[in-house]
């Protein structure tokens, strides 16, 4: 029950690797440097102070241990313990003030940039792509970006440093005990990555696709509301969406259970860690080669690190759900026009109205022949013309090729003398005044929708345009108006 809503970009392989990607993002980081450079100095000063943290709960038990009469002692402990993680707290926090505003902006940026491009795209390419699924692609891609951005410079950096950093004081000081946790942060990081790559992220693409197919079902039915009412065809649209939520429920099921598992076989490697860190330094102890406070300092790192490698987990998983949510965006900005202006395209300046068909030859990309071929016609300006036939037979795609909404395979099409290849499309289509064959509207007010073509026009012209619609008293009645 799902094949009518399918959209072709969803059935697609992903065409962009993670790294065109996340340099796609990249390129919204750098639009800001100071902003982004103040966060990452900031991050990284906390980071410092993260990893001072199990050195001062060491000294902090080494002074308790020495016994009340080294009191003083053990409140300067105290007092570095508690100071280290302050400072600590504060600097982050400041951190995250440098780094709202960059994701705000950034944020905004991505979907307005995403929405131009898309409304760049041809007529033939709108026809084809459901515009629920389109919408579902440009909001997620934003929270995409965000969850990228937070996952690589707020989480997964610091977690690197203070990982390895730990690893490396404990190399320095306890070689056996370093070497092992480093082999453990090794191990849980790469399988992480490899996991999530090779078996995670297959099932979430088939769930992002059929994410955005619901989107494009949606908004395909909700928008043709009144022809289903017309036919009482409200269960039959509830069994087509129920099929493909279905679906969705299946491949989603299946996407978090491997990250189940994968969660599973990393709190493993952290029973694992937390094992051999406290018992090799307990081992230690019992030899006298370290005291109370090395111990502490042990217990105090694993929390630290255990607490890191599960952010890590979490955060590559997110990394990768956040680059397929942007993908498609990504690939939108790497995706030429099908229509485009000539470099340096003049304005249209239309005067009278003349219209010429020069032996102009187009067919749409689907169809195996042309639906015109060496087509020439010339309407003189002032002159009415009415154009019959069959559909299919072309009076829509007349109008639409004036309005160049499709480009010619051969001759061309002249308005007042100008090649409507060779301007400006805004302008030309702004110069067109064309009164669309559905009752479309706008979710807006009844004068915006009036003056869609002219929004500098004024409440008398709207509601003048409205009279010689006849329109006027059915709005006036209305409890708003044109409001």
């Amino acid at each position: 029950m799902t094949e009518h809503y399918e959209d072709a970009e969803d059935e697609q392989k992903r065409v962009l690797s993670n790294g065109k990607v996340l340099a796609f993002i990249a390129s919204f980081w750098l639009r800001r440097p100071w902003l982004l450079t103040a966060c990452i100095v900031l991050t990284l000063v906390s980071v410092g102070f993260d990893l001072a943290l199990p050195w001062a709960a060491g000294k902090l038990v080494d002074a308790v241990a020495a016994g009340p009469a080294r009191q003083d002692l053990a409140w300067s402990a105290w007092a570095l313990f508690v100071g280290v993680y302050l400072a600590f707290a504060i600097i982050r926090n400041t951190s995250f003030r440098f780094w709202n505003p960059l994701a705000a902006a950034n944020m905004k940026e991505m979907t307005d940039e995403g929405f131009r491009r898309v409304q760049s795209f041809s007529s033939d390419w709108h026809a084809d792509t459901f515009a629920g699924s389109t919408v579902r692609r440009l909001s997620r891609a934003m929270w995409g970006y965000d969850t990228v951005s937070d996952a690589l410079i707020l989480w997964l950096g610091p977690a690197v440093l203070v990982l390895f950093g730990l690893s490396g004081v404990m190399i320095f000081r306890w070689p056996a005990v370093g070497l092992f946790s480093m082999a453990i942060v090794i191990l849980y990081v790469a399988s992480n990555i490899i996991l999530t790559a090779k078996y995670v992220r297959p099932a979430n693409l088939k769930s992002v696709a059929l994410d955005s197919r619901i989107g494009g079902a949606l908004a395909d039915s909700l928008s043709s509301n009144p022809t289903v009412k017309a036919f009482g065809a409200e269960h039959r649209e509830e069994a087509r969406i129920g099929g493909i939520t279905s679906l969705w429920g299946k491949l989603t099921l299946v996407t978090w259970n491997r990250f189940l598992n994968v969660w599973l076989w990393h709190n493993l490697l952290l029973v694992v860690l937390q094992a051999g860190l406290t018992g090799l330094l307990l081992r230690l102890w019992a030899r006298g080669e370290a005291t109370a406070g090395d111990v502490a300092f042990a217990i105090t790192s694993f929390m630290l690190m255990s607490g890191y490698l599960r952010n890590i987990g979490e955060n590559i998983r997110m990394l990768q759900k956040g680059l397929d949510d942007v993908e498609d965006v990504a690939r939108y900005a790497q995706t030429e026009a099908q229509v485009m202006d000539r470099p340096g395209a003049p304005a249209f300046a239309g005067e009278l109205g003349e219209i010429v068909f020069d032996r102009a030859t187009f067919r749409y990309k689907s169809a195996d022949e042309p639906l015109y071929r060496d087509f020439s016609l010339r309407i003189a300006p002032g002159e009415r013309v009415a154009l019959v036939g069959p559909t299919g037979s072309g009076k829509s795609t007349f109008v639409k090729l004036i309005q160049r909404l499709y480009d010619l395979q051969g001759g061309s099409i002249l308005i007042d003398g100008q090649d409507v290849a060779s301007v400006n499309q805004g302008a030309l289509r702004r110069a067109i005044a064309v009164v669309p064959q559905d009752p479309a509207l706008f979710h807006r007010t009844i004068a915006e929708n009036i003056s869609y073509a002219r929004p500098d026009a004024s409440e008398e012209e709207i509601a003048l345009a409205a009279r010689r619609a006849r329109a006027h008293d059915f709005i006036a009645r209305l409890p708003l108006g044109y409001d």
